[in-house]
């Protein structure tokens, strides 16, 4: 009897924690854009298509262009996870996989945003 208690106990805190990193944005906003936890700008990029599932920024474009690294918990709407080529995850934005730039140093730095015409930053979106 108590190892069920328990283990209904362990169950309901899971199911409680999954629901509320569910709830909770993985990324801020700052600057007026979508930053990472580090405060790093983040950008899309042109030739990814939404709700694909893939990225095109791949080897010498994910050098420049780092993946920003999806959360392990589940995501509501507009967030989601794309699987890269390599199998590591990837957070998107309504449905575009989400990258910084290797070029900015310091929070706040936005020098991506434009570049090759392709690569832009992500609005805050409640501006």
């Amino acid at each position: 009897m108590q190892l069920l208690r328990v283990s209904t106990a362990i169950t309901a805190l899971l199911f409680s924690s999954t629901l509320f990193a569910a709830d909770a944005p993985p990324l801020k906003a700052a600057h007026g854009v979508l930053v990472d936890a580090s405060g790093m700008t983040v950008y899309t990029y042109d030739k990814d298509v939404a709700g694909s599932g893939k990225s095109s920024c791949v080897e010498t474009c994910a050098r420049n262009w780092p993946p920003v690294t999806a959360p392990g918990a589940p995501l509501a709407e507009p967030w989601s996870i794309v699987t890269r080529e390599d199998g590591s995850k990837q957070l998107a934005y309504k449905g575009k996989p989400l990258y910084t730039f290797i070029k900015d140093k310091q929070e706040g730095d936005k020098s991506g945003d434009g570049v090759g015409g392709a690569w832009h930053v992500v609005p805050d979106p409640a501006r």
